[in-house]
């Protein structure tokens, strides 16, 4: 008969189904046997035929033992002859003689060895590969004991090498012989990972030779799983096989970055590569392989590069353009007629895209710490020195340029997208530090470095992609703010950095076939750039700090002015004028000089209720009048003024015309909301000040005021006033009247008050329902009131 299984295979499926089988007949065979007994017990009717009886008591357990607990007494049986075999080999061994013991161990193992195969021919699998089992460890023992009698004098780690390789072989051929039994040909497989490690620790070979012995070993078990179709074999051969080539290429990855330049590391990495490549070729399931295998590749090629070639980067540049080499390669590879298979190129290009990945990732750290490093400028701006422009090497430009290479080489298992805006990313910041440690002069630093930021932006405006065009935004982005650090070391650099900038930002939020988000981050870089200007500026006029500020506020201004003809950049724009002219940089500059300060707030609001007037800036007035309240506070406050009503007036009085605007605009508007702020910030402070007022002025003026609101409430049927008049009235009359009602009730008797209260409460009480009906009154006609 034809069949897709090899041999092996299909005859392991047939025993398993076997096995399977014959435990179902033993269930149902004890089930008959239940079924007979129940209904000699209890006779079935005549006639009556249905579904069988329900299951009754559990089968018995000698006819359907579980799988399960035949293994666990099986292994616990062979653990138990292991351990006598043990103890009869270390303590009883002494007392026989040499014809004694090997007759012994003889017998024994050959009685073991034996056993299996009657076993399985009665089909007891499971007690079989039990029996083998204290066989193979027989084995094992009788190796101990030739070495103890015969080879006394021989080298322990040596005999063990060729003890293993023997035992390896033994095993291997008892498995093939009984066919059926896994545990024999598992062991073999074990057995096989020791001869070679053993044999390199018997000859002193130092940490490169075992490696070569355990790059060997995995070699081997490789070649293994691909020759031999039985599942008992392949799985351990793998992860063996996994397990001793990985163990190899640490090693020598260990020893390439303790030696640079040493061949034996490159070559161990070279060979481990090559083994990778082969196996993802052989078995095409194995991606993994070929993916370590040009990570080996790769550092292989990197452990090449000798000590002390510019601190390193040119070690990672090695690397990263071996890592270009391999994804060509691999996409070289997967075109024409004799095209590499699937599995290996998809691990190459991994590979390749991994390395270039840790390349860029190391690269780009470098850079921001060098860009970090251009901040101290900030503590001696414009100063007499030259700042200083060195590097980490030429090698970290290199390294970066071939990252860049790598990612964007077409094929590659990155998207399109992804791949270019990493290679934009790389490139950039290879091009942007590449003039840092060539010696170069500042001016020329400062050109070549604006060439790359120029360049960036160009690319950012032109690229079709829109990843690719933010990636190139962001790198102009970066490079800007680096260079304008380090062109505060000096005047002309200042001026000549900050306005060639500030008009590429300005043309770049002009330029309309760019991205919006790309056109309004130009536009804030083109405020960013004139407020800097404005600083710079009022510096080389003398202005102190505070005036400063006072020249910054052109740049809002100027803003609020050409609003309407800023198109799609308007609220990035005046976002920017407000927050970095306004208020981060005006405000922080005046912050110590208070008058100066109250001027700033003062001209911001007017800039605000200025752009305020268009209508869809409406919203603006609010912070118009924010600013205008912070001002005279501010100015208040350097005059030494620590009256309340003087802080609370400027908030009431406009708070109380936007509300009577309102009111006339819409008369149903509730005069809470028209009135009530305003008239809270016009009383309630004053009301805290007098609690506490010992003199009479503050008072009287507050009760009159109040008073005065509560009529005119009552009189226009306004419930704000009326209410807040009133309740600040009494509070007053009883802040001014509690000194004499304390007086009055220290007079009157101790009784006296709560007998007065129990009064009050009979009369309310026995007026219950007429005080009610006049809170409901009250209530009503207050609701009346707007």
């Amino acid at each position: 008969m034809d069949s897709p299984l090899p041999p092996a295979h299909e005859l392991a499926l047939i025993d398993g189904e076997l096995a399977r089988l014959e435990a179902r007949r033993g269930y149902l065979l004890a089930r008959r046997d239940w079924l007979l007994r129940l209904l000699a017990a209890q006779p079935v009717p005549s006639g009556q035929f249905g579904p069988a009886a329900p299951f009754g008591p559990p089968v018995p357990v000698a006819a359907a033992a579980k799988p399960s607990a035949q293994n666990v007494l099986l292994t616990l049986g062979a653990a138990l002859l292991a351990v006598a075999a043990l103890a009869f080999t270390l303590l009883s061994w002494g007392s026989l003689g040499i014809g004694g013991r090997s007759a012994v161990l003889a017998v024994l193992t050959a009685a073991a060895l034996a056993a299996p195969a009657a076993l399985l021919r009665r089909g007891l699998r499971s007690t079989a590969e039990a029996v083998a089992g204290v066989g193979l460890l027989l084995t094992v023992l009788d190796a101990y004991a030739v070495r103890a009698v015969g080879l006394s004098g021989a080298d322990g780690v040596a005999y063990a090498a060729w003890a293993s390789a023997a035992l390896a072989g033994g095993w291997a051929g008892y498995g093939a012989a009984l066919g059926r039994l896994r545990l024999p040909v598992l062991a073999a497989v074990g057995a096989a990972q020791l001869p070679l490690p053993l044999a390199a620790a018997a000859a002193g070979a130092g940490p490169l030779g075992a490696g070569a012995a355990l790059l060997a070993t995995a070699a081997l078990d490789a070649a293994l799983a691909v020759a031999v179709a039985r599942r008992a074999v392949r799985v351990p051969a793998w992860v063996c096989s996994g397990v001793l080539g990985g163990a190899a290429l640490a090693v020598g990855l260990a020893r390439s970055l303790a030696e640079p330049g040493a061949a034996g590391p490159a070559l161990l990495l070279a060979a481990g590569g090559l083994l990778g490549v082969a196996v993802a070729r052989r078995e095409p399931r194995a991606s993994a392989a070929a993916l370590v295998g040009g990570l080996a590749a790769v550092s292989a090629a990197g452990a090449l590069v000798p000590a002390g070639a510019g601190s390193g980067w040119w070690a990672v540049a090695a690397r990263v353009a071996a890592a270009l080499a391999l994804s060509a390669a691999a996409v070289r590879a997967g075109s024409g007629a004799g095209a590499a298979p699937g599995a290996v190129r998809r691990g190459l290009l991994r590979a390749g895209a991994a390395v270039a990945a840790l390349g860029a990732f190391a690269g780009l750290a470098a850079v921001a710490v060098v860009l970090v490093a251009r901040a101290a400028v900030l503590r001696e701006v414009w100063a007499a020195t030259t700042p200083a422009q060195g590097g980490p090497g030429a090698g970290l430009a290199v390294a970066l340029l071939l990252a860049a290479a790598a990612l964007w080489l077409p094929g590659g298992v990155l998207p399109r997208p992804v791949a270019g805006a990493a290679a934009v990313v790389c490139g950039g910041a290879a091009l942007f530090v590449a003039p840092m440690p060539l010696g170069l002069p500042v001016w020329a630093v400062f050109a070549a470095q604006l060439g790359v930021v120029l360049s960036a932006g160009v690319a950012a405006v032109r690229a079709p992609v829109r990843a690719v065009a933010f990636a190139a935004g962001g790198c102009a982005a970066v490079g800007a703010l680096s260079v304008s650090l380090a062109a505060l070391d000096g005047r002309a650099a200042t001026f000549a950095v900050f306005g060639l900038l500030g008009a590429c930002c300005a043309l770049g939020a002009a330029h309309r076939a760019a991205a919006a988000p790309l056109r309004a981050g130009w536009a804030v870089g083109a405020v960013g750039y004139a407020a800097a200007l404005a600083v710079a500026l009022g510096a080389v006029a003398g202005l102190p700090w505070s005036w400063r500020a006072v020249a910054v506020l052109a740049v809002p201004a100027l803003v609020a002015a050409s609003a309407p003809r800023l198109g799609p950049v308007r609220v990035a724009a005046e976002a920017a004028a407000a927050g970095v002219g306004a208020l981060a940089v005006a405000v922080a500059l005046a912050a110590g000089d208070a008058p100066v300060l109250a001027l700033v707030l003062g001209l911001a609001g007017a800039v605000c209720a200025g752009a305020a007037v268009r209508p869809e800036r409406r919203a603006l007035g609010w912070a118009a009048g924010v600013l205008s309240v912070a001002a005279a506070w501010v100015r208040l406050a350097a005059w030494g003024v620590a009256v309340p009503e003087a802080y609370a007036l400027p908030v009431a009085v406009p708070a109380l015309a936007v509300g009577l605007l309102r009111r006339r605009r819409d008369p149903e508007a509730s005069s809470w909301s028209a009135y009530g702020p305003g008239l809270g910030a016009a009383l309630l402070p004053s009301l805290v000040a007098a609690w506490g007022d010992a003199h009479w002025p503050r008072p009287l003026l507050l009760g009159t005021a109040a008073l005065a609101l509560t009529l005119a409430g009552a009189h226009r049927r306004l419930r704000a006033p009326l209410l807040l008049g009133g309740a600040v009235l009494a509070v007053v009359a009883l802040h001014e009247l509690a000194p004499y009602v304390v007086q009055v009730v220290g007079v009157l008797p101790r009784w006296l008050p709560p007998a007065l209260a129990g009064l009050l409460l009979l009369v309310v009480g026995a007026t219950y329902e007429k005080r009610l009906r006049d809170a409901r009154r009250l209530r009503a006609a207050i609701g009346r009131l707007r």
